[in-house]
């Protein structure tokens, strides 16, 4: 099953996000507006800026299961991503990424291995996962991995091809 045919709806509400990403390379971040890493968000917004010509996006994914760090309803976290960040790429709403109630998404990611063959449930907040054209999970990085890093970057470029 490729991950575009998986249902996940807009922060906002709307729903079929999938298929505004059909046939483009995606990145899928976990997100939280109250944890140390949330300053990725920066260069995440950089990030998409620089390849959203490319047929590339980044989708952040709220999830409030690690230390309550994205406890806000959906108003507040799509107005702090924007006021403290400027983000302008899509957010979904709020999911779990672990244990019972995982989002069928999560249950599609958490397959793929890391750099260190870590498989299993998302570690924090920030884990990355990249995706390509054809909905296949080819990368997958631990939350302290920055996107600006040549390990990524590389990674990002494969998928790009």
């Amino acid at each position: 099953m490729s991950i575009y045919d998986i249902q996940i709806n807009y922060l906002n509400g709307d729903t079929n996000l999938n298929e505004a990403l059909r046939n483009k390379v995606v990145l899928f971040v976990n997100v939280a507006s109250k944890c140390g890493l949330t300053p990725q968000y920066q260069d995440l917004q950089k990030l998409y800026l620089e390849y959203s010509d490319k047929d590339f996006v980044i989708v952040g994914v709220p999830c409030n299961q690690f230390g309550n760090q994205e406890p806000g309803t959906p108003y507040e976290i799509q107005q702090f991503c924007s006021m403290n960040y400027s983000v302008t790429f899509p957010l979904t709403e709020k999911i779990e990424v672990n244990g019972p109630n995982r989002h069928t998404l999560y249950s599609q990611l958490v397959n793929q291995k890391d750099l260190d063959d870590y498989t299993g449930d998302i570690r924090w907040n920030f884990e990355k996962f990249i995706v390509n054209k054809n909905g296949s999970v080819v990368a997958r990085f631990s939350p302290d991995t920055s996107v600006t890093s040549s390990l990524f970057i590389n990674a990002l470029h494969s998928a790009l091809v």
